[in-house]
């Protein structure tokens, strides 16, 4: 078994939307905010920004105005369980994943509590197959993010679906991260119960590939002792 850490979200860069999703970091309560959307989108087939409003109200927090008029990339899509990727990740998606493999999402969420940036596990995938955008017929381009773009023929980008007994948003977040020698990095217990990953020191900002659990066997067995609830939703009412 394969597992892959993927980091995901909205967050302050620009290209990441400005902004972090609001979690309560006591309770685990979390909008998923996927980063702005940058490419041309088939007809019909936008996801916006706007729909958020519901699931922000209940942290009594307002959409920030330069988003408002924006689409998402919403990847993953836990609503259908997938993700999607291009470029250098998307080849190494489609060289290495195999069913019963694993992608474990993360993002950098801001606590409403003490405005304090909480890196956490947010959804997984257990991976079911793995295709290439371009095969997917019309009938299925609202299921992923790289689908409802206008693809070239010839476009490279990789769709990964998920086995929906194993994959899913987190109904509470999991916080893994601290800030530690000038980088957000996995706590120094998280990557001891983990057995380390392929990133130096548990580096968890944005790279090149995607670093991968080198003790799967061990992340598994703590993966089950937190007791986690998938929903088969990107975003929840609780």
């Amino acid at each position: 078994m394969q597992i892959y850490l993927i980091r995901v979200g909205a967050d302050l860069s620009v290209g990441g939307g400005s902004w972090n999703g609001p979690v309560d970091s006591l309770s685990g309560r979390f909008v998923y905010v996927p980063i702005p959307e940058r490419k041309p989108i088939r007809v019909g087939l936008a996801k916006k920004y706007e729909t958020l409003a519901p699931f922000l109200e209940a942290f009594r927090i307002d959409l920030p105005e330069h988003l408002t008029r924006q689409q998402m990339h919403l990847d993953p899509d836990f609503d259908h369980g997938t993700y999607g990727d291009t470029g250098k990740k998307g080849a190494q998606l489609e060289r290495c994943l195999e069913p019963g493999d694993r992608l474990v999402f993360y993002s950098g969420l801001r606590c409403v509590r003490s405005n304090k940036l909480v890196y956490a596990l947010i959804g997984a995938i257990l991976v079911e197959q793995v295709d290439r955008a371009t095969d997917w017929p019309a009938g299925r381009y609202d299921q992923n993010a790289h689908t409802r773009r206008e693809l070239a023929a010839d476009a490279p980008d990789i769709i990964v679906v998920g086995d929906p007994a194993g994959s899913g948003r987190l109904t509470r977040c999991i916080p893994v991260g601290e800030y530690r020698n000038r980088a957000y990095r996995l706590r120094s217990d998280i990557l001891e119960a983990w057995g380390q990953i392929s990133s130096q020191d548990g580096y968890l900002q944005r790279s090149a590939v995607f670093p991968s659990v080198q003790d799967p066997g061990r992340f598994m067995k703590w993966w089950d002792r937190q007791d986690v609830e998938f929903a088969h939703a990107n975003n929840i009412r609780t």
